[in-house]
């Protein structure tokens, strides 16, 4: 028995694993917060070493960017053959071709969620988590088939693309197989965006239920989780995983140079979801 995946995908820093911490609240369905470390019990992540290693005992650091590409396919076939039943994935690739190798495997994909969020506040929360200056976060989100630099021993390239290339590769196309959700109305309404969540994925809707999963994912929540007791997919380069959550952020940290220098890239993308122009004008 084989089961298939859904994707919880993202351009990073974009609300993913807020997103894997609301859903694993819901199914687990307990009175107290889930345990941020132990999200793995009903998520996993495509670009996490073992699934590769199964297949080329090799550390992923030895191996070469178009080796992995060669053996994603197979690699979200062994994701999608862990279970019987549907799996939860998360990824940060684009939906497209890279090396040959399409980097979502429809073959073992039953669906995705794809959040999205305002690329000025990504900008500002991508320069933390990867250790880099504002200008250079910016450089990287408005950088065409940008990637990771190399495989890692813990983790093999994700490819990223542009924020625009990201966001339009998957959705571009409507699809009743995708569906589509803002971080800032997940912030906004919860309980609205994501019940709308819950309805996609057929899950048994209950409203206390639904409510307590938004209580014990509360950010701060989530914060006073990471300061107790660390969370294993912080990233070395930045002090905290869960840093501030809130929207509005790019509008006060970016120069009004990088703030032009982002809409002359994506001003497309921020169009169709209402992120420009921005609200009170520029």
């Amino acid at each position: 028995m084989m089961g298939k995946i859904l994707w919880l995908a993202s351009y990073p820093r974009s609300g993913n694993t807020w997103l894997r911490a609301l859903l694993h609240n819901y199914l687990r369905n307990a009175a107290e917060p889930h345990d941020i470390n132990r999200l793995q019990e009903h998520s996993v992540i495509e670009s996490a070493a073992r699934w590769y290693q199964m297949l080329d005992p090799r550390p992923c650091a030895a191996l070469t960017k178009e080796e992995v590409a060669a053996m994603r396919p197979k690699a979200q076939e062994l994701i999608a053959r862990s279970s019987a039943d549907t799996v939860i994935v998360k990824t940060h690739n684009a939906l497209v071709i890279d090396r040959g190798s399409p980097l979502i495997s429809e073959a073992y994909t039953a669906g995705a969620i794809y959040i999205l969020r305002n690329p000025l506040d990504v900008a500002v929360s991508y320069a933390a988590h990867f250790g880099l200056s504002l200008d250079d976060a910016v450089a990287a989100m408005n950088r065409p088939h940008n990637q990771s630099k190399s495989n890692e021993p813990a983790f093999v390239y994700e490819f990223h693309g542009s924020w625009s290339e990201n966001v339009e590769s998957w959705t571009a196309r409507e699809s009743k197989a995708i569906h589509v959700v803002r971080y800032e109305d997940l912030q906004a309404d919860a309980e609205a965006a994501f019940g709308a969540i819950i309805r996609f994925l057929a899950l048994p809707a209950n409203a206390e239920r639904l409510q307590r999963s938004i209580r014990n994912s509360a950010f701060d929540v989530l914060q006073t989780q990471e300061r107790n007791a660390g969370f294993r997919e912080r990233s070395r380069k930045s002090d905290s995983f869960f840093r501030a959550g809130r929207s509005g952020e790019g509008r006060e940290r970016l120069s009004p140079a990088l703030i032009d220098s982002l809409v002359a890239h994506h001003e497309q993308q921020m169009r169709r979801f209402g992120y420009w122009p921005p609200a009170g004008g520029k």
